[in-house]
């Protein structure tokens, strides 16, 4: 506020913001009269001093006070009106037991099964007491027989059961990165299907053997089926159950696939070295401009050779090649043209290279025999089967391929299998026969296969340096 002096004292003026920006006027002291004049004379003198700007200032504020004072009460009763204004409404709800019957409420019942080594569909669902006649109609739907009836051992299944042991619905995996969930509705399947993000991690382990290769892979953080992996890359150079040495050690570049956090499966072996009873051993991933994934040495040939070392995973040599051995069960001295290796009955049999089945039946002594033919005069035996594969006289095999199981038919004191190699019908002993090797990779793919390998290759040595250097 300005203070003014008016009238000799100090007197607050109610307009003073109105003058704040005005020159201080100070007011004249007059001597009063004896009549009382003065006083009035100094009021007609500050009446006048007021300005017709002033005036109009002053009526623009008191039409403003008189605005509010007319437009509060009617927007008081207004702001009344809205929050007091009740509507009802009835909402219908649904009953108790169609909120409990409704898909997808807390109410749903899912049991989750993992899958075990030999297990169906058909006993699963045996064992949870649903109806195949569910099942069936499930089935049916396009796309889920292949998932549903070729199971994998670690699976996991998930039923939604209903309290009368129906069937409302499954869920499943079609791959890793795709949830389905298969509802029934009376006959009508409804699907939907949850796409979940899949991470492949690069991982590297190294590691020398002190007693066995899995005891040296567990103690390196590797998962059995890496190992198992490991082993097939390598199984045409290094036997695996006559060759390990203590002081073998071995550096792998794997892959791992995880998805929502969790790990899903040990994936491929990127790059691996070997080194069995001192010599060194390269295997490198390389898909070639066709797509064609394979296994290459630092050469560029192929790792997989036309013939597998053995043809059976991790077994026993119980007897070898020889032109002179009692036999154990006839007693007399002959020669041994073949190699046997003890396992267990049941143990499946692999078809040592690409060929086609000569032969598959009863052969005397033999029991259980398959021949295969390879081609270029090379022909393989495997006797004394259990129980045979799939294959049939006159079909094509692939290397790998189970042709049979282990068993002890025909002239066997125990199960095991008995496998000859045969060069243009002469027996070799499959130990020591020297194979060809693969033709490398043509000149157009060795440079592309280089810069891909070249990378992995100073990994893997590293690895090793620092291996070394550690010890």
């Amino acid at each position: 506020m300005i203070a003014e002096r008016l009238s000799g004292g100090r007197v607050k003026n109610r307009w003073g913001r109105l003058f704040a920006a005005q020159p201080r006027v100070q007011a004249v002291r007059r001597p009063q009269s004896a009549t009382g004049t003065a006083p009035a004379a100094s009021l007609a003198t500050l009446w006048q001093r007021f300005s017709h700007e002033h005036w109009l200032i002053a009526a623009l504020l008191l039409a403003i006070v008189v605005m509010v004072m007319a437009i509060v009460p009617g927007l008081t009763r207004a702001v009344q009106a809205a929050t007091t204004t009740r509507v009802d409404v009835v909402v219908q709800l649904p009953p108790r037991d169609a909120l409990a019957a409704s898909p997808g409420t807390a109410q749903t019942q899912w049991q989750t099964v993992k899958v075990a080594a030999g297990q169906t569909l058909g006993q699963i669902c045996a064992n949870l007491g649903i109806a195949m006649a569910d099942v069936y109609k499930l089935l049916d739907y396009p796309g889920a027989r292949k998932p549903l009836t070729q199971l994998q051992v670690g699976a996991e299944l998930a039923f939604d059961i209903g309290d009368g042991g129906n069937l409302r619905a499954i869920r499943f995996d079609r791959d890793d990165s795709q949830r389905v969930q298969l509802r029934l509705d009376g006959d009508r399947v409804d699907q939907v299907v949850s796409q979940r993000e899949v991470q492949t991690r690069v991982q590297v382990a190294s590691a020398e053997i002190r007693s066995s290769l899995f005891a040296a892979g567990a103690a390196a953080g590797l998962r059995d089926a890496t190992l198992l992996e490991l082993a097939n890359v390598f199984g045409y150079d290094i036997d695996f159950a006559q060759d390990i040495r203590s002081g073998d050690r071995f550096t792998v570049v794997y892959e791992e696939i995880w998805r929502d956090g969790e790990f899903v499966r040990s994936g491929d072996i990127v790059a691996a070295t070997f080194v069995n009873q001192g010599r060194e051993y390269a295997a490198y991933r390389y898909a070639g401009s066709d797509g064609k994934l394979g296994y290459y040495d630092e050469e560029g040939r192929p790792v997989k050779k036309s013939f597998l070392r053995m043809p059976i995973e991790f077994a026993r040599i119980s007897s070898r090649f020889s032109s002179a051995r009692r036999h154990p069960i006839l007693g007399r001295v002959r020669a041994h043209k073949g190699v046997d290796y003890a396992a267990r009955s049941g143990t499946p049999i692999r078809a040592a290279g690409d060929g086609r089945v000569a032969f598959a039946g009863w052969q005397n002594g033999y029991g259980r025999a398959v021949i295969l033919d390879h081609g270029r005069g090379y022909t393989t035996l495997y006797g004394h089967m259990s129980k045979f594969g799939k294959y049939r006289t006159g079909q094509r095999v692939v290397q790998g391929s189970v042709i049979g199981y282990v068993g002890a038919s025909g002239l066997a004191s125990g199960p095991h299998l008995h496998y000859e190699f045969r060069v243009a019908g002469v027996h070799r002993d499959p130990l020591k026969v020297t194979l060809p090797k693969p033709e490398p990779l043509p000149r157009v793919e060795m440079a592309r296969f280089t810069a891909q390998v070249m990378p992995m290759r100073t990994q893997l040595a590293l690895l090793q340096a620092r291996r070394f250097a550690a010890r």
